[in-house]
């Protein structure tokens, strides 16, 4: 899919990736509506760790979360940093989410204090900040460094805070191991230039 950067593209790209990050945030509250309105049914969807069956819960999870509240802290970061992300081509937002949500369901499963249940959108907001963090300079783009910046300024002392261990009820493992694979997804899915010096996703 060619990189090639023009008016129109870019206006469409904008819109594209405000769409899917809106409906994807709206997709998080209404599930939480239908937890609460089913007494938390839901909530089973969390990971357990070093359990076999809750294995299966490993994506789910991460669509999942403990009450309004929780639900609306992820949103504004899930929000624009899942925008900013997507604004890079759906197939690479796509590729990068997926690596980012499995494997920090695999690492809570694999990791988090036993007798806990582990869910919510806060994985995959600490993976898209790895990934926009990183992604400008490994790919050397001006505007990526920028964004980079700007993302960690904003974000960057809540992100430090969050991965602090001993938190009470806080998943500080999932956080860490969602900026990781974002970290990590930067370098596996990073964008090299053509002959026109134009980025391919």
């Amino acid at each position: 899919m060619s990189g090639i950067d023009t008016r129109w593209s870019g206006r469409e790209r904008a819109k594209t990736a405000a769409v899917v990050m809106v409906a994807w945030v709206a997709l998080l509250w209404l599930l939480e509506v239908v937890d609460v309105a089913s007494g938390h049914a839901l909530d089973d969807f969390g990971v357990m760790p070093r359990t076999t069956s809750e294995l299966v819960d490993v994506v789910p999870s991460a669509f999942i979360h403990f009450g309004f509240a929780h639900v609306a802290a992820n949103s504004v970061p899930l929000l624009v940093l899942g925008f900013l992300a997507a604004l890079g081509g759906l197939r690479r937002f796509a590729a990068v989410c997926a690596l980012i949500i499995v494997c920090d369901g695999l690492g809570v499963w694999l990791i988090a204090p036993a007798h806990t249940n582990t869910a919510g959108a806060s994985g995959l907001v600490f993976g898209l900040f790895g990934f926009l963090l990183c992604s400008g300079f490994v790919e050397r783009r001006p505007m990526g460094v920028v964004v980079a910046v700007l993302v960690g300024a904003v974000w960057g002392g809540s992100i430090l805070a969050g991965i602090a261990p001993g938190q009470t009820g806080v998943s500080w493992q999932g956080h860490l191991i969602g900026l990781l694979a974002g970290v990590a997804a930067a370098f596996l899915f990073r964008r090299h230039p053509d002959r026109r010096g134009a980025l391919t996703a």
